[in-house]
């Protein structure tokens, strides 16, 4: 258990409440030292002994850690005075130096969580550009873990790099079972067993890959030279490979200029 005092901005948005009760369940935090801001001040999370407060700076100024939950956009408009605490940010495409002008914090942390914070299965990189003692390391370390996995990454490109690949979430996942349901059902399957060869697919069969190398499953199956390397090998003569690096390096771009 933990002494610090933690307050989240957007701490009842879905992304800072699913940090919220995972926080709380886990032990991280005791709901009496968890602060979250809420413009009606009325949540669920209440009921947990969580403080619900409306003022941004009230939240602030009654914390040790500050994370940052809300949309970029809105940032701007938060104007926090957050001088001496430490503060993660869970913001894409919003720098640490504008965060640290901005807010006047010691310590600045970028994460970038995903979606599957929902389930608690989130890879969260994050990265900090000050030195921090193995102490403070070990704290935002096991703070993300509490939604799933996390990493700390030597460079803050790496975070907008990141925002467009683990950032993303299902949204790959989700691209490929859209595509090959509607291929199927395109190809005369019923749009009923087309859904449910494409979750298997993609949900299912890839829980495979839990327990195997993925570049040893592709060669594997392309030696193979069966249904599945014809269809894999027109994938890769199709340059999938690239288009995928374009498709996050777009992604990045937006998150290195800023949101």
């Amino acid at each position: 258990m933990n002494t610090e005092r933690i307050g989240i901005i957007g701490g009842t948005g879905w992304l800072g409440a699913a940090l919220a009760r995972a926080l709380l369940d886990s032990g991280f935090v005791e709901a009496d030292r968890l602060r979250l801001s809420n413009r009606s001040g009325s949540h669920p999370l209440a009921e947990t002994g969580a403080h619900l407060l409306a003022d941004n700076q009230a939240l602030v100024n009654a914390s040790d850690v500050v994370i940052l939950s809300v949309r970029p956009e809105q940032f701007k408009a938060l104007n926090v005075d957050a001088s001496g605490k430490r503060v993660i940010s869970l913001m894409a495409g919003v720098t640490s130096q504008t965060i640290r002008e901005a807010t006047g914090a010691e310590t600045v942390v970028r994460a970038m969580a995903n979606a599957a914070v929902e389930i608690r299965q989130s890879f969260t990189p994050w990265h900090c550009a000050q030195l921090l003692s193995d102490v403070d390391a070990d704290f935002i370390q096991r703070l993300l873990e509490c939604v799933g996995t996390a990493s700390r990454v030597p460079t803050e490109e790496g975070i907008d790099y990141l925002s467009a690949l683990s950032g993303t979430g299902p949204a790959f996942p989700a691209l490929v079972m859209t595509a090959l349901t509607r291929q199927a059902v395109i190809a005369g399957i019923p749009e009923d067993v087309a859904r449910q060869a494409a979750h298997g697919v993609v949900v299912s069969a890839s829980q495979l890959l839990v327990n195997h190398d993925p570049q040893a499953m592709i060669d594997s199956l392309v030696a193979y030279k069966g249904v599945t390397a014809a269809a894999l090998q027109s994938l890769i003569d199709e340059g999938f490979e690239d288009q995928i690096g374009r498709a996050v390096e777009a992604g990045a771009n937006v998150a290195r200029k800023g949101m």
